[in-house]
């Protein structure tokens, strides 16, 4: 048994507007789940249950139980390289941020390195890949119902990104898309705007082109 997993997750993938969010959760093996009740596919588990969820993960992680990391890619970057190689690059960075927490005190500054990641699991969603490095790793269809870790990582995604989409929606140019609503979706509301008032520098153009003026 490996000492450590990792689960990883991504919000965001499919929305006209606003960044990719990639989410990574890093647990001891032998983690104690009753910490985090509830924890699951994020696009089932109730905002309110997320946020709850969200709220929790942090305070484990100031106590060294857990560690967690989000990056978010801009709509720009997802224009320029496209969504897949985004959301590639938003792991790799996602992994460097996450900090390795010993015998459940406080997270040293020690990044994880070369040396320890051997001892990893790594257990992903859908068709996501780690780097190479991390020799362990397993890719699983819907294992963000079936993994506690990868809906973690899939939780801190989400939630992240939807706070993300929150702040833009009460930004002058962004508050005639409702992006607090539909979070950058598709939807008819986020479709009908678009077509009325253009695209913004929030929304990803390669994926409107059905819809540009």
């Amino acid at each position: 048994m490996k000492s450590w997993i990792i689960g990883i997750d991504e919000a965001g993938r499919g929305p006209l507007a606003g960044p990719v969010a990639v989410g990574v959760a890093l647990v001891p093996s032998d983690f104690n789940w009753d910490h985090l009740p509830g924890v699951g596919d994020s696009k089932k588990v109730s905002p309110k249950n997320r946020e709850a969820i969200f709220k929790r993960a942090k305070e484990l992680q100031k106590q060294g139980k857990l560690s967690y990391a989000v990056v978010l890619t801009s709509a720009k970057t997802i224009d320029r390289i496209g969504i897949v190689p985004s959301i590639t690059k938003a792991i790799n960075q996602a992994l460097k941020k996450i900090e390795k927490p010993l015998n459940n005190k406080p997270l040293p500054r020690q990044r994880l390195g070369r040396d320890d990641l051997g001892d990893v699991l790594v257990k992903l969603d859908g068709g996501l890949k780690a780097p190479s490095e991390y020799v362990h790793q397993e890719t699983i269809i819907k294992g963000d119902s079936k993994e506690k870790v990868i809906g973690l990582a899939s939780i801190m995604a989400k939630v992240t990104r939807d706070r993300r989409m929150v702040i833009l929606s009460k930004v002058g140019p962004y508050s005639k898309y409702a992006f607090d609503v539909h979070k950058g979706y598709g939807t008819k509301v986020h479709r009908e705007a678009i077509l009325k008032f253009g695209l913004t520098p929030e929304h990803r153009k390669s994926f409107c082109k059905n819809l540009q003026k």
